[in-house]
């Protein structure tokens, strides 16, 4: 290619992706927002409180704590269980009779929320689970939790989710999934699981039960 004409496709291809970043941006301004008063009245009609109680803050260790969640993060998830990505018996029957605007409004109540605290249980482990979430396990590639779910566990918003104050059973049965593959919708959770030990993910469960 005549190197006289690189300036030329250089500025065209970046007046190419400024036009797409506008028009995107413009798509998405149309897009109706979320409804939080819509949201409650769908989580409270498909008696959601039952397993993840009122206003999110489940009682159930088993089942997760939504309220203060990541809003991004719960509307991917209602999409992933509809997907063999994630498969659970009864959150992969329910998901797929939310429409995804029902899945933005129930995100937005829940995010709304305020969690309820949990705290750590076993203090033989918790040096562990504070070294590993800060500083990872560098001899294993295992990165600082901290880096993505944020120093105090409230995730980082359309990217990471929350963290603190999970129910420590919860927590480590996600990760034992992600390392077994039988949960598999996330590809950088999956790689660091596969090299973690049970008594470094029960450490690091219960640690993050306890951050707030």
């Amino acid at each position: 290619m005549n190197r006289a004409f690189l300036p030329y496709v250089k500025s065209l291809f970046v007046a190419m992706v400024a036009v797409s970043s506008v028009a995107y941006a413009a798509e998405e301004s149309k897009a109706p927002k979320a409804d939080p008063a819509k949201g409650e009245a769908v989580f409270t009609s498909m008696a959601c409180i039952g397993c993840h109680g009122p206003n999110g803050n489940s009682t159930i260790v088993q089942n997760p704590k939504l309220a203060g969640q990541v809003e991004q993060y719960i509307v991917k998830q209602l999409a992933d269980f509809k997907t063999p990505q994630r498969t659970n018996p009864v959150m992969s029957a329910i998901a797929k009779t939310v429409s995804d605007v029902d899945a933005k409004n129930v995100a937005a109540y829940l995010s709304a929320q305020k969690p309820a605290p949990g705290a750590a249980k076993n203090k033989d482990t918790v040096e562990l689970g504070k070294k590993i979430y800060r500083g990872g396990i560098p001899e294993k590639n295992v990165p600082a939790c901290a880096g993505c779910h944020g120093a105090t566990g409230n995730g980082i918003p359309a990217q990471f989710p929350r963290l603190a104050g999970q129910h420590q059973e919860y927590t480590i049965a996600q990760l034992t999934n992600f390392r077994a593959g039988t949960r598999n919708n996330s590809v950088q959770m999956t790689t660091i699981a596969k090299r973690m030990l049970d008594d470094e993910i029960q450490a690091v469960a219960d640690y993050v039960a306890g951050l707030k």
